[in-house]
């Protein structure tokens, strides 16, 4: 009988084990594109039993080494690691599905490597969901950042490289001087690395060293792109459209928010963050960021780059979720790292589309297009209504539970953030989509007309309906948000 514990392991080296494959199959690509898929299949399986096992009540843990008390590379399956495990894993199968149609039809070169380095930053990033403390967290954080960078750097040309040296330098260097630092304080502190929810610091830690620390903790996180540290997001837009999706919406961002929550609900305590005054400081930044980066994207012509800035927008409704700190607001934040992962890789995927088959960057060009690429730019709608938070997508979802935090709360600088910025999407969403179907394409090519190939259109539409059916049954995002508070 096959333990969870290995079952447990198998999530974290099945992608691996796909990336080695990639690196040493043959020149013909036709096994390699087989066993992605086969692998990511497989995947799901085994992160599905244990959903099954974890939803039953078992303890799940795989021990691999100790390094030092309180700093072990453990595996602990919890609420919110089963959450966003479940949620790479899903994007993992589709994103390997859009890729191998989008790069061969791009006829992009270095694909073994390509994908090779792809199934390794899902390993990472699984590892890094199941890690049952700070150290392990952070090995793997870092791991991240140097396995996506290859992916970033992919077109080996003077804009990808210097976009890829930019990526790492901010990422590398955050973690450095500030993630590190409050890591080893939080030890010397506590005496422990171990996620606790609740938190782990003594009643007795004076407010203004955990205000450091907590400033510390969310800009030594680069990967969550709160301003100032979010110049290496629109940067690596020179990557492939593939790399763009798993930047945005599978691994690297969502392991930043990922680790903010984490950080907030099992080392400070949402009750302890709310007491020192992490709130308080958090809150305001989160919400600055979310309303410059709405209204840079919004004069933003180039689309990734739009996108781009969206993303860190969304990104820091999730950090200012958390900074709120209330059982309600941490739900929400749960909800909406879901509801934006699959709404904002439809728009990736929809964006690289577009690009392969039409060549179009500029947002001013995508008159028109809805009517010869009508499944592209209906799931691009879908995911557009999804950023902006309208009913039926599940989008919709997360911003409503935040907003009613701050509802119960009379939070004004809260709601007025949310509204503003609400208003902001809008505005530079719903133009795209107005003009892609109702105005008339200009330079319609003579030989160029159609969708793109159904092997990337099918994950662009899954993609889409997904975030429609999680605004009609949440309950797997919700029930594991409940379990994380202990509700």
């Amino acid at each position: 009988m096959i333990t969870m514990s290995v079952y447990l392991a198998s999530a974290i080296l099945i992608p691996c084990l796909v990336g080695l494959f990639s690196f040493v199959s043959p020149r013909n690509g036709i096994l390699r594109d087989i066993v992605t898929v086969s692998g990511a299949l497989i995947h799901f399986f085994v992160i599905y039993k244990i959903y099954q096992a974890f939803s039953k009540g078992e303890f799940i843990s795989l021990n691999v080494i100790n390094i030092f008390p309180g700093g072990n590379i453990e595996f602990i399956v919890e609420p919110l690691g089963m959450l966003f495990s479940g949620l790479v894993s899903i994007l993992w199968l589709l994103s390997s599905i859009y890729a191998i149609g989008y790069m061969r039809a791009h006829k992009e070169e270095r694909l073994g490597s390509f994908f090779g380095f792809f199934a390794f930053a899902i390993s990472a990033t699984i590892a890094l969901a199941y890690s049952s403390n700070l150290f392990a967290l952070f090995v793997f954080y870092e791991i991240l950042t140097f396995i996506t960078y290859p992916l970033v750097s992919h077109h080996a040309d003077a804009e990808s490289q210097m976009g890829a040296r930019r990526y790492i330098l901010i990422l590398v260097s955050s973690s450095v001087l500030f993630f590190l630092p409050a890591i080893v304080a939080t030890y010397y502190i506590t005496g422990t690395l171990d996620f606790k929810v609740g938190g782990i610091f003594p009643d007795a830690t004076q407010n203004y060293i955990l205000i450091v620390l907590s400033i510390l903790f969310v800009y030594g996180i680069g990967k969550a792109a709160l301003m100032p540290m979010h110049k290496w997001l629109p940067s690596a837009m020179v990557a492939p459209a593939p790399v763009s999706a798993l930047l945005h919406a599978v691994a690297v961002v969502k392991a930043g928010v990922f680790s903010v929550l984490k950080i907030v609900v099992c080392i400070f305590g949402i009750d302890h963050f709310q007491d020192f005054g992490g709130s308080d400081w958090l809150v305001y930044i989160a919400g600055i960021s979310i309303v410059l980066a709405s209204s840079i994207a919004l004069v933003q012509d180039n689309l990734k780059s739009r996108l781009a800035y969206s993303t860190i927008s969304q990104l820091a409704y999730v950090v200012l979720a958390a900074g709120i700190a209330t059982p309600l607001a941490i739900i929400g934040a749960c909800v909406h790292i879901v509801a934006h992962g699959f709404s904002k890789i439809t728009l990736f995927f929809a964006a690289g589309s577009i690009y392969l088959k039409s060549h179009i960057k500029s947002i001013s060009k995508l008159d028109g297009l809805g009517k010869r690429m009508p499944w592209t730019m209906g799931a691009f709608g879908i995911g557009a209504l999804g950023m902006i938070g309208i009913p039926p997508t599940a989008g919709f979802l997360g911003k409503w539970v935040i907003l009613s935090s701050a509802v119960t709360f009379q939070d004004y600088f809260v709601l007025t953030v949310l509204m503003v910025s609400t208003i902001l999407n809008a505005a530079y969403f719903l133009p795209i989509i107005y003009g892609a179907f109702f105005k008339e394409e200009k330079n319609v090519p003579d030989n160029n007309h159609g969708d793109a190939p159904i092997i990337v259109i099918v994950p662009i539409c899954i993609t889409a309906l997904i975030s429609i059916l999680l605004f009609c049954f949440p309950n797997i995002p919700v029930s594991l948000s409940y379990k994380l508070l202990g509700i």
